[in-house]
C-alpha cells in the first residue's frame, strides 16, 4: 500500500501538467498556434518598424524629386535648375534707379547717366564702375575714341582682344542696334566667370557689350549673367536708360 501511494503521489504533478496543457489547447480558437517566444516578438517588431521607416523615407524621397519636376527628372537636376535661376534671372519686379558718372569724368565731357538694378553692390575696377548681384554685372567705362565704332571695326579690332583675354571665350555676333540715346554697336559672347570668393565656383556667362559713342568718347556698357538666364527685359531697361550728360 505504501508503495502504491508513493507512486500515485509522484505521478500526480505530471498528470496535472498534462491535463493543464490539454485544457489550454482545447480553449484555443481553431487555427491558433502557440504564442511566439519573447525574442521572436522583439525581432518581428524591429522588422516591422524598419520596413515602415524605409517606406516613409522612400515616399519622402519620391516627393522631393517629383513634386513640381518634369517627368524623369531627379532631385539633383531640379536643384541645378533652381540654382541657375537664382544665379542668373533678375526678378520681374526688380526696381531700377538712375545713377550718374562721378564729377570729373575721364575723358572730359564723358559724363553719363544710366539705369541700374536697385540694391546691387557698387564697386570700381580701375576707371570702370561695376554694379553686381550674384553672377550678374553691369560694367560701365568711358574711353576716348576719335570716330564712332562700326560692326567692322569692332569685329576686326576689339573682338580678337576680348577673345585673347577672356577665359573660356566663345564667339557670338556683332550687330548694330538702336537704343533711346541713339545708335549702338552690340557684341555678344560667352566666357567663364571669375571664381566666387566664398565657394570658388565658376559659371559660364552670357555677355552683351554695348558701345555708345558721342563727340570722341565711347561709353562701353558690358552686361553679364549666368548662361541661359532670361534677362532680355532687364538688360533692355539698363541700355535704354543710358544717356550722355
Amino acid at each position: 500500500m505504501r508503495s502504491r501511494t508513493r507512486t500515485v503521489a509522484t505521478l500526480a504533478p505530471v498528470l496535472v501538467a498534462v491535463l493543464a496543457a490539454c485544457a489550454s489547447k482545447a480553449a484555443a480558437p481553431p487555427g491558433d498556434t502557440a504564442a511566439p517566444s519573447k525574442p521572436a516578438v522583439a525581432a518581428a517588431s524591429t522588422a516591422a518598424s524598419t520596413a515602415a521607416s524605409t517606406a516613409v523615407v522612400a515616399a519622402s524621397t519620391a516627393a522631393s524629386t517629383t513634386v513640381g519636376a518634369p517627368a524623369g527628372s531627379t532631385g539633383a537636376a531640379v536643384a541645378a535648375t533652381a540654382d541657375a535661376a537664382v544665379a542668373g534671372d533678375i526678378p520681374d519686379n526688380q526696381a531700377f534707379v538712375a545713377v550718374s558718372s562721378s564729377t570729373g569724368a575721364t575723358p572730359p565731357g564723358a559724363g553719363y547717366v544710366i539705369s541700374v538694378p536697385e540694391g546691387w553692390a557698387r564697386t570700381t575696377d580701375g576707371a570702370a564702375t561695376v554694379f553686381s548681384d550674384k553672377f550678374n554685372t553691369v560694367r560701365i567705362e568711358t574711353v576716348a575714341m576719335a570716330v564712332a565704332p562700326t560692326v567692322a571695326s569692332v569685329t576686326s579690332g576689339e573682338v580678337p582682344a576680348i577673345a585673347s583675354s577672356a577665359t573660356g571665350y566663345k564667339a557670338g555676333k556683332v550687330v548694330a542696334a538702336t537704343r533711346k540715346s541713339g545708335p549702338v554697336i552690340v557684341s555678344t559672347y560667352q566666357m567663364t566667370s571669375a571664381p566666387n570668393a566664398v565657394t570658388s565656383k565658376t559659371v559660364t556667362l552670357d555677355v552683351e557689350r554695348y558701345e555708345f559713342w558721342k563727340n570722341g568718347t565711347v561709353a562701353i556698357v558690358t552686361l553679364s549673367s549666368a548662361a541661359g538666364s532670361d534677362n532680355v527685359d532687364p538688360w533692355r531697361a539698363v541700355t535704354d536708360g543710358f544717356a550722355w550728360r
